[in-house]
């Protein structure tokens, strides 16, 4: 938000600035008769301009409180609409006109597009279905008149949903090329371990044994040589074999070891991930329990992935859920629990349908990799559990011998 554009990253100046030029076009089309501006005007026009002005300044909060602003709007027009008929208290010049003012067009954008759950669609159309009675005053047997009014609040919400439809496409499509990209580097990177391993194997197995054997050797000559300078050649051969080979398992261990931009996150990096998954909308709750010093870098590393997949997969599938992180170390393994409560927003069936479904088994080959277990599953109470069980220590470079 901060690196967008001014217009997102200032969200309540534009509907202010859309606010007052609504309320200025309403007032003008208003005193020129396009509405229902009376040829006489009174205290009570001047009065009903002034509440129409504010109830067209409540598209300031279109965006927080959208269903707010129709149920403003629509008490507007159907105040007019009551002065009009049955009490007479007030007599337009032009009673073909529609009523409401032209800001109910994008008052009725608002509940469709930024309605945060789809548990409220039901309310959303039937207020807005209200809020059509109301504009287009289907009591009057006049075809521009019905005509006008649902144009007028059919507009925004039939805009709404392509913008919605829009916005839902391209969240996925991101979520898609972000879950291949996380693919395509572990998949990377376990081939580059693997390859590593290969070479560590290679050379353990064929340089170490021919150096094992001349060291031998070595030490044989200067036992069985009957001249001190012999003996004294035998023990430098000796001796520069010996350090070979600690040099060669220093090596070795170097293959074996993750480059260091794979080591393990940051000691804040799950509390960072729980932040920022609160940040995103979906509350979550960290308990660490024990000395996290106990857990090797590798091991922290896994937990760190594991519970990345988790809350990215409660972002997918399970809306409005509360996620609780639990982290345990102890001198044993560590054991590391994502929960999930049962979700109570709606399933974005495009969002869960993306990624191959691969994030799991590939948190679950990860784990066996270093001999711990992961379980993953729903709960009794329509939540979702994902544990593991990891050993606190998993070597990054074994001995070589």
């Amino acid at each position: 938000m901060r690196d967008g554009p001014w217009h997102r990253r200032h969200p309540l100046a534009v509907d202010t600035a859309i606010a007052i030029c609504f309320t200025l076009a309403d007032t003008a089309t208003t005193l020129i008769g396009a509405t229902w501006w009376p040829e006489r005007p009174g205290t009570l026009a001047w009065t009903l301009l002034g509440l129409q002005a504010l109830a067209c300044l409540s598209l300031v909060v279109r965006r927080r409180a959208p269903l707010t602003v129709v149920a403003v709007l629509g008490a507007f027009t159907l105040a007019v609409t009551l002065l009009v008929s049955p009490f007479h208290a007030l007599d337009p010049a032009n009673p073909g006109n529609v009523w409401a003012p032209f800001s109910t067009a994008l008052a009725a954008y608002g509940p469709v597009f930024y309605g945060r759950h789809a548990r409220d669609r039901r309310t959303v159309f039937l207020a807005l279905g209200l809020f059509t009675l109301v504009v287009a005053r289907p009591w009057e047997p006049s075809f521009a008149l019905i005509s006008i009014g649902l144009l007028r609040t059919a507009a925004g919400p039939l805009l709404a949903l392509y913008f919605d439809a829009r916005r839902r496409l391209v969240c996925a499509l991101t979520e898609r090329a972000e879950r291949a990209e996380r693919e395509r580097h572990l998949l990377a990177e376990r081939a580059c371990a693997e390859e590593r391993a290969r070479l560590a194997g290679e050379m353990h197995d064929v340089v170490t044994h021919r150096v094992s054997l001349m060291v031998l050797q070595a030490g044989a000559l200067g036992v069985t040589a009957s001249d001190e300078a012999t003996r004294r050649a035998a023990e430098e051969l000796r001796a520069a074999g010996c350090q070979a080979l600690e040099e060669l398992r220093d090596l070795v261990g170097i293959l074996r070891t993750a480059p260091e931009e794979d080591r393990a996150p940051s000691p804040d990096g799950l509390a960072t991930l729980v932040a920022e998954s609160t940040a995103a909308g979906v509350p979550a709750d960290l308990v660490e329990l024990g000395d996290r010093s106990l857990a090797s870098p590798v091991v922290g590393r896994t937990t760190y992935r594991i519970v990345r997949e988790a809350l990215t997969n409660v972002h997918k599938h399970a809306r409005g859920a509360r996620v609780t992180v639990r982290v345990e170390y102890d001198g044993a393994g560590v054991r590391v629990a994502v929960r999930n409560t049962r979700p109570d927003g709606e399933l974005d069936q495009e969002l869960a349908r993306t990624g191959s479904g691969l994030g799991i088994e590939g948190l679950r080959r990860r784990v066996e990799l270093v001999h711990g277990t992961l379980r993953a599953g729903p709960e009794p109470d329509g939540g979702f559990c994902v544990t593991a069980e990891l050993p606190a220590y998993v070597p990054t470079a074994e001995a070589v011998g």
